[in-house]
């Protein structure tokens, strides 16, 4: 026996109305140019890393504090590749601490705070571990979390959303 197929959108509605539309993705690139609105970071490059679960952002002089009765923690985030230039303090709500292992199978105990990420013209609210990625290729990373809010990796791309202006990428040492 066979399932009927609904071929008439009326057949749908007695079933509680149409099928939702499938989700449009914004397709980008590898590695993007973000910014952190909430931080005042307009220019961040960033990995966009389907292979990592969660966002990664560099932060350093981590310092938790309590705020209003919840805990939140202070930190440091140097936007610039190589460089301690343009140095932004931020304070964030903490959602979780976290054991997250790296690819080398290191773990580590991250803090996990929300934080708005703009990504190919499209502001979004992701969870960031903060950790050290001073020795790392790119400051940010952007995992599968963050990118599952519409998102798709075109591996063979870069900088889809586009680029600063060349004196905010000179900053950035040609990286």
């Amino acid at each position: 026996m066979t399932e009927a197929v609904h071929t008439d959108e009326s057949d749908l509605e007695d079933e509680g109305g149409p099928a939702e539309t499938p989700p449009s993705y914004t397709v980008a690139g590898w590695r993007e140019w973000v910014a952190l609105p909430g931080c005042e970071v307009a220019w961040v490059k960033a990995k966009l890393d389907t292979g990592a679960r969660s966002s990664a952002i560099h932060a350093f002089d981590l310092e938790e504090i309590e705020k209003d009765g919840a805990r939140w923690v202070r930190f440091t985030i140097h936007p610039w590749q190589a460089s301690d230039e343009d140095a932004v303090v931020v304070e964030r709500p903490v959602l979780d601490v976290r054991e997250v292992r790296s690819s080398s199978g290191h773990a580590d105990e991250r803090f996990v705070v929300p934080m708005d990420v703009t990504l190919m013209g499209r502001t979004v609210t992701t969870e960031m571990t903060l950790s050290r990625r001073d020795e790392m290729g790119f400051r940010m990373l952007i995992g599968r979390e963050g990118l599952r809010q519409g998102y798709v990796v075109d591996p063979a791309q870069s900088y889809l959303g586009g680029k600063p202006p060349l004196a905010t990428r000179r900053r950035n040492r040609g990286r």
